[in-house]
Order: C-alpha cells, then structure tokens, then sequence
C-alpha cells in the first residue's frame, strides 16, 4: 500500500499495489459513486485479474491518479498482455474531499505516481493520511457539524491460514457507531462539546437538502485463499454488511459507497473457506471502520 496527499489541501490518494496479479470484484451500494474500470470486473469481461487498485480524494477530478500507477507500472512491465504492449489494469473509486481544503488541488497523475513508488508492505498508518487526509463523517446537520473521518485497517487470521484483510476510506454521511460498546463514536454534533447525536432519534433536526455525491466510503477485502471474480464480488456484498454495522445511515442516494475484493491465490479454498471469508470480510470491515476514526 502507498499513500500521497497535500497537507495543505486536504486530498490525497491511496494505491493497493499486490506484488502479484490477482482476482478482483467489486460490489456498489451507494447511488452516487465515482470510479474508473469497474465495468471490467464484472465475472462476463474478459480481463480475469488486475495490478492495482485506487482510492483517491478530488471527487471525479482525482480519478487522473490512476494513469500516474499505470505509469509506474508500465515502467516495471506489469500490464495485460495486449500482445502489442501491456496495459495496468487500476480500477479506482473516489470520494469528495473538495469542500475541506482546496477545491482547486487534487490528485493528479503526478499524485498517484508518487502513491505507487512509496508502496510498502509495512505502511499501516491510519486516520487522516493518503485518500483519508480530506474525509469527514456525519453530515446530517450540515458540513459544520461534521467531524473528521480517515483511514482504517484490520485483519485476521484463522487457524488453518486463512487470512482475510480490510482497508477502508470513511468519508460517510452517516455517523459511526461502534457496535461493541454500543455507541456513536464519531459523526454529526451540535457543538464541539457535545456528544455524537443519535441519526434515527434525531432525524427530524436533519439539514435539508443535503449536498448530492459529497459523501463516500470505499473499501477493500483482500484474502489469500484462490477465489473466481464471482467469488470476489459476493464477498465484496457481504462485506457491505460491516458498513451497515458501522455506518448510520449507510448506502444512501448521497454516497457512493463500494467495496472491492481481491484474492492473491496463494491457498487453495475449503469446503468452508468462502462462507467463512465472507462472513469475516464483514466483521474486518466493520473493525476497520472504527478505527479510521479512533
């Protein structure tokens, strides 16, 4: 994973960088969502396996980013083999970060350059850092009341290897509740001093109208068990559940919430392994939520 950002402005990008081609799918629940190559993971297509995958702030503008990874990559030959030449393959989704800092900085080619020549295995810095620089959450009472969101990550492991990890971006227009101790932890507050408001109690105090596509959560499920793309696009709906978990309101006609998922192959799947990925896709995603606001 690589990160890049401008401090100054507030928006940045993150890149999945495998060191290896893998399986993807992609799954999309929020009505206004912002991406780049998506059509490609569908199980139909004919590319079975990506190089990269990028979430960026700058709203539409930032998908630019993804052709600076397509540079690094095409200059370590990484691509599919056209049999002319090989092209990446960078699906990307984006969030709108243009009213915290400067509307007029976003991430560019040079940006997500620089995200993919700073990728390493042992980055795992959280919170406001790479696409999460720029992202709030809770905007149910106006963009004033928000607080910040970020970055997150979690992962685990079962007995018999499996591994399921999650990388999210939560610029959410709902609060974030914590489910295990049972509160609102992060979102929309009348004043700095006072506590998360409860959404659904207080949903007559909404702001209206809301701000369309001003809000998103984007995240990845890795595994390293062998999964097909209908595979990796069933964990990635599963997956949802864990924004569901965490996120109040979540999937609303103002976000443009999604969720990759991505197999490195490297153990061969069980008899149970893919009810198991998928039911622990949803339970990282949501601890990975948590965090990026802790």
């Amino acid at each position: 994973m690589g990160h890049a950002q401008s401090e100054k402005a507030k928006t940045g990008c993150t890149v999945i960088l495998p060191d290896r081609e893998v399986v993807a799918g992609v799954d999309v629940r929020g009505s206004a969502p912002g991406t780049h190559e998506l059509e490609l993971l569908k199980p139909v297509r004919l590319v079975q396996r990506i190089h990269a995958i990028l979430l960026t702030g700058g709203s539409a503008f930032g998908l630019d980013a993804a052709g600076g990874i397509q540079q690094y990559l095409e200059e370590h030959g990484i691509g599919f083999d056209t049999g002319i030449i090989k092209v990446p393959i960078v699906p990307a989704a984006v969030i709108f970060d243009l009213g915290v800092g400067d509307p007029k900085v976003r991430p560019d080619k040079k940006m997500g350059y620089k995200a993919a020549k700073n990728a390493t295995s042992s980055d795992t810095r959280t919170g406001l850092v790479g696409a999460g620089i720029g992202a709030t959450v809770g905007k149910l009472l106006g963009t004033e009341h928000c607080m910040a969101g970020g970055i997150g990550m979690w992962s685990t492991t079962f007995s018999d290897g499996t591994i399921i990890g999650a990388l999210v971006v939560v610029n959410a227009f709902g609060n974030i509740y914590d489910p295990w101790r049972h509160q609102f932890i992060a979102g929309a507050r009348v004043s700095s001093d006072q506590p998360v408001i409860d959404p659904v109690q207080n949903i007559d105090d909404w702001i209206l109208p809301f701000s369309p596509g001003s809000n998103t959560t984007l995240g990845v499920i890795a595994t390293n068990v062998a999964l097909s793309k209908e595979e990796c696009t069933k964990i990635a709906q599963m997956a949802h559940d864990g924004f569901a978990r965490t996120i109040i309101p979540a999937h609303t006609q103002v976000d443009g919430d999604i969720i990759f998922a991505i197999s490195t192959e490297e153990k061969q799947a069980g008899q149970t392994d893919f009810l198991k990925i998928g039911i622990g896709a949803a339970d990282v995603m949501a601890r990975a939520v948590i965090q990026a606001v802790n």
